[in-house]
């Protein structure tokens, strides 16, 4: 275990450098900004993971407010079909997730959880859930990683968040390789006294 300040990052096998990932020089990945505001902190931390983790890898980010999520109806067609009968921008985002390597979740807390929108998104993926079959499915070897962040200064909420995350990620057969949980950020300017925590994160998921 690693401790950092108002930081937990999971124990992660760094004996895999890039260079090496699938035989060859670079990784995709898509650092993915879970929360509706374009403008704040955690689309400033979305910039700064998108910036230290860049250094030979194919990066990509998204924001779940920019794509049409419809709300699931619960009606479990899917586990039949393994698809969804609604038409909107799901399948585009799982595009996304099957492009890439390494998967980065910026999530806030709203309310000591993942902000709505994006775990409409998450009820959405069902057709990819592998608790019943048939099911679709992303590519294998694919790892995950969380940073969940909160206004208060009590990791438990983090900790809260990155547990949604990670279950969604098992459910996708997505490794949940290592987490980041910072407290007290609110505003964008405050991301800037946490830049050591979060570049040290990176190194972790450039080298796992």
């Amino acid at each position: 275990m690693i401790w950092l300040r108002h930081c937990d990052i999971l124990p992660i096998d760094a004996t895999r450098q890039i260079g090496t990932w699938r035989g060859r020089g670079y990784m995709n990945i898509l650092v993915i900004n879970c929360s509706p505001v374009k403008n704040g902190a955690t689309a400033e931390i979305v910039k700064l993971v998108s910036q230290y983790v860049n250094d030979g890898n194919n990066v990509k980010t998204l924001c779940i407010d920019d794509y049409e999520v419809k709300y699931c109806k619960g009606c479990r067609r899917c586990h039949k079909t393994a698809e969804c009968f609604q038409e909107d921008d799901v399948k585009k985002i799982m595009e996304q997730y099957e492009w890439a390597d390494r998967i980065v979740s910026v999530s806030p807390s709203y309310w000591a959880d993942i902000p709505g929108q994006f775990k409409v998104f998450i009820d959405r993926c069902t057709p990819w859930c592998n608790t019943h079959e048939p099911h679709a499915a992303i590519s294998s070897g694919k790892r995950g990683f969380t940073i969940a962040l909160r206004t208060g200064p009590n990791m438990p909420e983090c900790e809260k968040i990155i547990g949604s995350i990670e279950h969604f990620y098992g459910h996708l057969e997505i490794e949940a390789r290592g987490h980041l949980g910072l407290c007290s950020i609110e505003y964008k300017e405050a991301v800037a006294d946490r830049i050591d925590e979060i570049q040290a994160f990176c190194d972790l998921i450039t080298n796992s």
